[in-house]
C-alpha cells in the first residue's frame, strides 16, 4: 500500500465547475492506466481538491459515488483507499438493479445462452477425471436437494462454477463469475417456480452424462436445451405475475391456479 502525495500531476486539472461524476470519471481512468492501484491511499480531501481544482463538495461527492460502487473505501479517520476491486465486489449494486428490472433477467439468460454451451463443449474435452469426478458429485448433492429451493441453488451454481472451472481458461473463470454474480437474482427467481428444480435435474443429469463420454457436441446442446427451459419458466412466471395485476381496480387480485 502506498500513499500517493507527491505527484499531483497524474490527477489532472480541472475546471472548478466540473461535475462529480467527471471527477470520479479520472479517477477510474487512473486506476484503469495502473496509476492507482488496490490498496493506495488517496491524498487528503483538501489536498487531492487543489490537485485537481475542483471544490471539496463536488469531489467529496464523486468519492462517496465510488465509495458505493466498490471502487474506493472512505475509512473515516484514516483516508479514502483504492479498494480492492474484486470482480465479485465491483458487481454486488448490480445485483440489486437486476432485481428491480425484469428484462435485466432475460438478458442475462440471453447471455448464459451464447455461452454456456460453448463452455459445455469445452469442458467435456477438456476436463480431468478428477474434475469430471467432482462434477457427477455436484450433480448428486443437486439431486438430493430438489426439494429445498436454498441447497439446490447453491448445488446448482456450485455445478456450474465446476464445469467452467473445467475449461482452464482463466479469463472465463473470472467472466462467468461476475455473470453469475450478476444474474444471481434471477436464479433466487426461477428456483423457486414450480417443476423448474425437477426439470433442471434432468437436464444436469443428461449434460454430466455427456461430458463424462467425451462428447462436446451433447454437453453443447442440452446445455441450450437446459438454459431454453429455465428461459420460458421465468417467462411464465412474468406472464403469469403481471395477470395477477388488475389495472382497472388498482391492486392485485388472488390467482387460485398458482401452484
Amino acid at each position: 500500500m502506498t500513499a500517493l502525495t507527491s505527484d499531483s500531476s497524474i490527477f489532472g486539472l480541472f475546471n472548478r465547475d466540473l461535475l462529480p461524476d467527471r471527477i470520479a470519471d479520472r479517477l477510474v481512468s487512473l486506476i484503469a492506466e495502473r496509476k492507482l492501484r488496490p490498496g493506495d491511499r488517496l491524498p487528503s480531501e483538501r489536498d487531492l481538491a487543489s490537485m485537481m481544482q475542483v471544490s471539496r463538495p463536488s469531489l467529496r461527492e464523486a468519492l462517496r459515488a465510488l465509495d458505493m460502487m466498490k471502487i474506493v473505501e472512505i475509512r473515516h479517520g484514516a483516508g479514502t483507499f483504492v479498494a480492492s476491486l474484486k470482480p465479485e465486489r465491483l458487481v454486488e449494486h448490480f445485483e440489486f438493479v437486476f432485481s428491480l428490472d425484469d428484462s435485466t433477467f432475460a438478458q442475462a439468460l440471453a447471455a448464459r445462452a451464447m455461452l454456456e454451451p460453448s463452455l459445455a463443449a469445452a469442458a467435456a474435452q477438456n476436463a480431468t477425471e478428477s474434475e469430471l469426478a467432482a462434477i457427477s458429485a455436484c450433480m448428486e448433492r443437486v439431486a438430493m436437494s430438489v426439494h429445498d429451493p436454498k441447497l439446490f441453488l447453491e448445488a446448482d451454481l456450485e455445478m456450474h462454477q465446476l464445469i467452467t472451472a473445467a475449461v482452464h481458461n482463466q479469463i472465463i473463470t473470472r467472466f462467468m463469475s461476475t455473470l453469475g454474480r450478476l444474474g444471481l437474482a434471477s436464479r433466487m427467481r426461477t428456483v423457486a417456480l414450480k417443476g423448474v428444480r425437477e426439470q433442471s435435474l434432468q437436464d444436469h443429469k443428461a449434460i454430466v452424462e455427456a461430458m463424462v463420454h467425451r462428447d462436446p457436441q451433447a454437453a453443447a446442446s442440452i446445455m441450450q436445451k437446459h438454459i431454453k427451459n429455465i428461459s420460458n419458466s421465468l417467462n411464465e412466471s412474468i406472464v403469469q405475475e403481471s395477470s395477477e395485476f388488475n389495472p382497472s381496480e388498482g391492486n392485485y387480485v388472488t390467482n387460485h391456479n398458482v401452484g
